[in-house]
């Protein structure tokens, strides 16, 4: 990781980046579990999965969100911090095996109540290995402007 210092001025609505695959693992599963608490049979209990609809066990929601959003963490930018995530859906289930990456594309830019800040939003996609969308959600990352507003620049 390295500094790139970005003014809201500086994104551009549609740009993007990709990131390179990950396979979710048994011991993904496990440590999320550990780590949360979250023991449900949907993650843990083999047998009672193969009486549901999946047939499986299926990866915690909350594990792929955090394991997108750490593949698509990139360079520190210390002019912008994260507001949080908006519109969190889980599309589809993750299962032990798949390969999972992520997809992220500036889709908004917009005023903030404070002139010097504007909100960029960041559409984080998540794809299985058969390009299925497995998790969406909105990242609203607050940055600083170049210029405040009423100073000249424009929103």
């Amino acid at each position: 990781m390295q500094f790139q210092e970005r003014y809201f001025e500086d994104y551009a609505e549609g740009e993007g980046r990709q990131t390179l695959g990950r396979t979710i693992t048994e011991t993904d599963i496990v440590l999320h579990a550990g780590q949360t608490g979250d023991f449900y049979p949907h993650h843990m209990d083999a047998e009672w999965c193969q009486t549901q609809e999946f047939g499986r066990r299926i990866a915690h929601g909350t594990l792929i969100f955090s394991v997108a959003v750490g593949m698509t963490a990139g360079d520190i930018n210390p002019l912008a911090f994260s507001y949080g995530f908006d519109r969190l859906r889980f599309v589809k289930p993750v299962f032990i095996g798949d390969t999972i990456r992520g997809k992220v594309t500036i889709a908004e830019k917009r005023p903030h109540k404070r002139p010097d800040l504007g909100f960029v939003v960041e559409r984080l996609e998540v794809f299985n290995q058969r390009d299925e969308t497995v998790l969406v959600c909105d990242h609203l990352l607050l940055v600083q402007r170049q210029e405040p507003l009423g100073a000249g620049a424009e929103s």
